[in-house]
């Protein structure tokens, strides 16, 4: 797969379980050897350079990987330490995480005593105490409460408006949808679709349409002589119509037109596209929780045999 990150851009890696992304993640972060391709960091070749690459970039796993015996101030001062950084900077990157994340009360205690919500804003503050130029988070709101994933989104936004790239994997669409720059999906160990979040939605047509009916196959092939229907797709107990006209005004044709088939309809549903539809029309499964060009920043061509 190939693929391109620009500097400063919030970038959503998308795909279902087993896809390859963290396989791409391992890759990028030197958490796996490249067998063939090239990669590129903040213009260092990994495969040359991986130590350069190393202090380029920052990770939030998906899994917590806090110390439990160590203060909140002991991690951050002992990753400040792995890279070498002063003892005078060291002291004053801790004052300003702390205080970007709303922990400073929080300094001297073990981690083993925080909340799900604070552990995961230590572990971005962590990601950050090098100032890297690209942040690489994987999964970091899963299992949090939507109050807590709005938080951690405002220290993101925060963080990439000072000029961070953020590179993001995650199974909630409204976060991929509001945030990203550009988005890709990957499935398979290949990338299906690459665009803005709207980009994407409008492609799927101008409203979806859900119908429940008595013979949903009959129905599916008698809508697609519509010329408005864009596409049809089957599920388990209805269809999904995608439309690229207006289906307040298309929904009375199409159930004249079914009925007057002698097709019964049992439930109908009209919506605009959403990441989700887009996710499921690209690639067949649902996610569960399971202007002037920038310049790149991350570009990667690579594969595993």
């Amino acid at each position: 797969m190939s693929f391109t990150v620009r500097k400063g851009e919030i970038f959503s890696f998308l795909g279902p379980n087993g896809a390859g992304k963290s396989t791409v993640i391992n890759i990028l972060t030197t958490l796996l050897p490249i067998q063939k391709g090239s990669v590129k960091i903040a213009g260092y070749d990994l495969k040359k350079e991986p130590e350069m690459v190393r202090e380029s970039i920052g990770i939030v796993f998906q899994e917590l990987t806090l110390d439990r015996d160590m203060t909140v101030r002991e991690i951050l001062e002992y990753h400040g330490r792995l890279y070498s950084m002063p003892k005078a900077a060291r002291q004053k990157r801790i004052d300003e995480l702390l205080d970007l994340v709303e922990l400073e009360g929080k300094r001297d205690t073990l981690t083993r005593h925080l909340s799900g919500g604070m552990k995961r804003r230590l572990e971005i503050a962590r990601g950050l105490m090098t100032r890297p130029k690209v942040l690489f988070m994987d999964e970091p709101t899963i299992g949090l409460d939507p109050q807590t994933r709005i938080r951690i989104w405002d220290y993101v936004k925060d963080i990439n408006q000072q000029g961070t790239t953020i590179f993001l994997t995650t199974h909630y669409m409204d976060e991929a949808d509001q945030f990203s720059d550009n988005i890709s999906i990957v499935d398979h160990g290949k990338i299906i679709v690459t665009g803005k979040s709207l980009e994407l939605k409008n492609a799927l047509g101008e409203d979806i349409i859900y119908l429940e009916t008595s013979d949903n196959r009959a129905a599916s092939e008698l809508l697609k002589s519509l010329k408005s229907v864009k596409g049809i797709r089957e599920k388990s107990k209805g269809i999904v119509v995608m439309v690229n006209v207006d289906g307040t005004y298309l929904l009375p044709e199409m159930m004249d037109k079914l009925r007057s088939e002698g097709i019964t309809i049992r439930a109908v549903n009209l919506k605009k596209p959403s990441m989700d539809d887009v996710f499921v029309h690209y690639t067949g499964k649902e996610l569960r929780d399971s202007g002037t060009e920038k310049s790149s920043v991350v570009s990667l061509r690579a594969g595993r045999r």
